[in-house]
C-alpha cells in the first residue's frame, strides 16, 4: 500500500532541501543541493535565480527517487529564504538581473534618504518594519532603477517577487504570480492591518503595483504543478511560507509565550502575539502565518550574521572545512579568555538596527589564542540572540519560559549550552534539521485535509534535547556586560572616511 506524502521544498540561502513528509509527520526521504552566493561589491550579496530553480529540481528529483514508487504525493509545500527578491519577464519567465539577497545592503542609500525625510514612523506603522536594506521593497526599486525598467514595470510587462513567488511561477508554468502573507509582510510594501499591498508605501518606494504578486494565505491551493523534471503535473501547491515562520509552525509554537530561534546564516527569533501591535524595542511586527481567514501575528527579531560569522572566520583563516574546523577549535578551550567578536559584517540587525556598524574583535592580549577567538565567534551568536530575547520578553506580555531552537548551527552543543547559560532559560533543541520544511508541510497538510487541526499537528512526534543553564546570575551578567561594551564600540559612528557604495535613486 502506498504511503501518502507531501513534497516539502525548503529553498534557503546556502542550500535547497527537499523532503517527503508522511501522514505521521515522519520524513520518508530527503535530499539537498548547495546554492552559491556572489559578492560583487562590499556588503552586496546576490544569487542566480536560475541556479536556485535548478537546485529545486535536482533536490526534488533526488528526494523522489529515494521515496520510490511506494509514495503517493498529495501536495507540494514551499518554505523559502525571505526578503530576497528578483524581477522576471511576465511573457517568458526570463530573470532580469540577479536575485538580490536578504543580506544585501545595496539599497542602503535609498533607505537613508527615507529616514532623512522622517518617514520611519509612518512606514513602521503601516508595515511593522523599521527602514532597513534587508527588506525587499527598496531592493525592488534598486533593480528597476539600475536597469531602467520602470516604464516596462508600469506597463505590467514584468513580475517582481520573493522566492516563494518565483518558485510558484516556475512550478505552475507561469500560471500563478502569487505570494503568501508572511513573505509579503517582509517587503515593507504590505499593510499589516489591511493585509494587502499599501498604495502609499508603493508610491513612497516607487514600486508599481502591476509587478507585484497576488497575496494569499500561507495554507491554500495556490496553483497546480506542471511537469517539472521529476515533479509530476497536477499536484496542488498547497503552502507558501517564509522559512522563519515555517520553523515556528514546525516547532508547534502556536500560542503566545512560545518563542523560537532559527540558527542559520543569520538568525531569527519569533513569538506569536494575540493581536497586531508595534514594537518599542527594535523588533518587527509581522504575520506569523495565515490559514484561511485566520491570521496569526508575531513579533520578530532578525540578526544578520550568526552562522555566517563562523563560516567567515574559518574562511579567513584558510581552513579547509571552515565551520566544522572552527567549531572544533572552539571546543578546545573552556572560555573565550575575555575576547569578544561583534560580527557586524553587514551592519547590525535587531534590536540595534545600525547599518553603519562594522565588525570588531576586542579584548586581545598576548595570551589570546586562536581557539579562544573561535569560541568568541560561537559565543557571539548566543549574545546576539540574548539581545533579541530580552527585547521580546519586554514586549511579549507573558513569561518566555524556554527557547525553542532549530537550524543547522544548533548541532553545536557548545553553542546550545552557552545559549541557555546566557539567557538564563532552558533551550529545547529540535532534533530535526528540517523544521522549516516540516512547518511548510504541516500547512500544506491542513490545506489538503491530511491533518484536521493545529492540535493534531502539535501531537505529532517532535524529538527535542534540553539544555539547562549552569551559570550563576552574576557570571551571566558579567559576560553579557562585556558583550554590550563590545557592541557599543562597534556602533561608534565616524563620518570621516565613510564610503558610499553604488548609486541609488533619491
Amino acid at each position: 500500500m502506498k504511503q501518502t506524502a507531501i513534497l516539502a521544498i525548503d529553498q534557503g540561502t546556502t542550500n535547497t532541501k527537499a523532503l517527503l513528509v508522511g501522514a505521521a509527520g515522519n520524513v520518508l526521504a530527503r535530499a539537498s543541493r548547495p546554492v552559491q552566493r556572489r559578492y560583487p561589491r562590499p556588503a552586496w550579496v546576490e544569487q542566480d535565480p536560475l541556479e536556485l530553480w535548478q537546485s529545486v529540481l535536482e533536490a526534488s528529483a533526488a528526494c523522489l527517487e529515494q521515496g520510490g514508487s511506494d509514495v503517493e504525493l498529495v501536495a507540494v509545500a514551499i518554505s523559502n529564504q525571505r526578503e530576497s527578491v528578483l524581477l522576471w519577464e511576465r511573457a517568458n519567465g526570463r530573470p532580469l538581473g540577479p536575485c538580490v539577497s536578504w543580506q544585501c545592503q545595496r539599497s542602503r542609500q535609498l533607505c537613508q534618504s527615507l529616514q532623512d525625510r522622517g518617514l520611519e514612523p509612518f512606514i513602521r506603522e503601516r508595515s511593522g518594519l523599521t527602514i532597513d536594506p534587508m527588506f525587499s521593497g527598496t531592493k525592488i526599486r534598486w533593480l528597476l532603477e539600475e536597469q531602467g525598467l520602470l516604464a516596462r514595470a508600469e506597463a505590467g510587462e514584468l513580475c517582481a517577487g520573493t522566492i516563494d513567488s518565483w518558485l510558484c511561477w516556475q512550478l505552475s508554468g507561469g500560471a500563478a504570480h502569487v505570494c503568501d502573507m508572511t513573505n509579503a509582510s517582509r517587503t515593507q510594501l504590505f499593510n499589516l492591518q489591511r493585509r494587502d499591498w499599501d498604495e502609499d508605501l508603493l508610491q513612497l518606494l516607487g514600486v508599481p503595483a502591476a509587478i507585484l504578486p497576488v497575496v494569499e494565505p500561507s495554507a491554500a491551493i495556490h496553483a497546480r504543478t506542471v511537469a517539472c523534471g521529476a515533479i509530476p503535473a497536477g499536484l496542488p501547491l498547497a503552502s507558501l511560507i517564509g522559512d522563519s515562520h515555517a520553523a515556528l509552525f514546525g516547532q508547534a509554537g502556536f500560542l503566545p509565550g512560545a518563542v523560537k530561534a532559527t540558527y542559520g546564516t543569520g538568525s531569527s527569533l519569533m513569538t506569536p502575539i494575540p493581536e497586531l501591535r508595534l514594537s518599542q524595542s527594535g523588533l518587527s511586527a509581522t504575520i506569523a502565518w495565515a490559514i484561511g481567514e485566520r491570521v496569526t501575528y508575531a513579533l520578530e527579531g532578525n540578526i544578520y550574521v550568526t552562522g555566517a560569522a563562523v563560516e567567515w572566520l574559518g574562511r579567513f583563516l584558510g581552513l579547509s572545512d571552515p565551520v566544522v574546523e572552527l567549531a572544533a577549535l572552539a571546543d578546545r578551550v573552556p572560555d573565550s579568555g575575555g575576547l569578544y567578536f561583534v560580527p557586524a559584517l553587514s551592519g547590525l540587525g535587531a534590536p540595534y538596527w545600525d547599518k553603519e556598524a562594522r565588525g570588531l574583535i576586542c579584548g586581545l592580549t598576548q595570551a589570546s589564542t586562536l581557539p579562544q577567538l573561535a569560541r568568541a565567534t560561537v559565543e557571539a551568536i548566543a549574545y546576539q540572540v540574548r539581545a533579541v530575547f530580552d527585547a521580546m520578553q519586554a514586549e511579549a506580555g507573558v513569561e518566555l519560559q524556554v527557547l525553542l531552537a532549530d537550524g543547522g548551527a544548533t548541532r553545536n552543543d557548545l553553542l546550545m549550552q552557552f545559549q541557555a547559560d546566557i539567557i538564563g532559560k532552558p533551550v529545547l533543541r529540535c532534533e530535526s534539521a528540517d523544521v522549516s520544511a516540516l512547518g511548510a508541510a504541516y500547512l500544506a497538510g491542513l490545506a489538503v485535509g491530511l491533518w484536521a487541526s493545529e492540535e493534531e499537528i502539535a501531537a505529532l512526534p517532535r524529538p527535542r534535547q534540553r539544555f539547562t543553564p549552569t551559570l550563576s546570575a552574576e557570571e551571566r551578567e558579567a559576560h553579557y556586560s562585556g558583550w554590550q561594551e563590545a557592541v557599543a564600540r562597534a556602533t561608534l559612528h565616524r563620518s570621516a572616511g565613510r564610503r558610499e557604495e553604488g548609486s541609488y535613486p533619491a
